[in-house]
């Protein structure tokens, strides 16, 4: 796709850089990987929303593209709604007016979402509770074992 047609704010923001969308530093997609469509979008938008298909739908296979291994199993465990059964990311985005608004919109988004599967989550380190923490719980669930016991009635015993 031709760099005109992309916004002048996606490319500034440095997301798109000649057929390759840049997602961080380590990761770029190419542009043949995505698929787009157009279609009409819903709501207000006066007589123009009839006649122009300015909404996008993006398509992105994730089990067909480059990325790296580990961002493609991430991105499949990601529990998203945009990303189907078979691991195809789909994105509409009807935000704007025009077709090329709209396309950087959603390839603004795909850039985000692999972005964040990109980070390595850190892992948890288990902890032990304190001394002091663990003489408070047993402390509240004596007092409250003796607020149930008071309830009782003699002959239950």
């Amino acid at each position: 796709m031709p760099a005109a047609a992309v916004s002048q704010a996606t490319a500034a923001a440095g997301w798109y850089d000649e057929d390759m969308l840049r997602v961080n530093d380590d990761i770029a997609i190419p542009e043949r990987e995505i698929e787009y469509s157009f279609v009409r979008a819903q709501g207000a938008g006066g007589q123009n929303v009839n006649k122009v298909s300015s909404a996008v739908h993006l398509r992105f296979d994730i089990h067909a593209s480059s990325l790296p291994e580990a961002v493609k199993e991430r991105l499949l465990a990601r529990a998203d709604q945009r990303i189907s059964a078979e691991g195809v990311v789909v994105i509409k985005a009807q935000d704007h007016r025009t077709r090329e608004r709209n396309r950087s919109a959603a390839m603004e988004r795909l850039a985000r979402l692999v972005a964040a599967a990109a980070r390595v989550p850190r892992t948890r380190i288990p902890t032990q509770p304190s001394r002091a923490t663990e003489a408070r719980r047993l402390e509240a669930k004596r007092r409250r074992a003796g607020t149930k016991r008071l309830r009782t009635s003699p002959d239950d015993g």
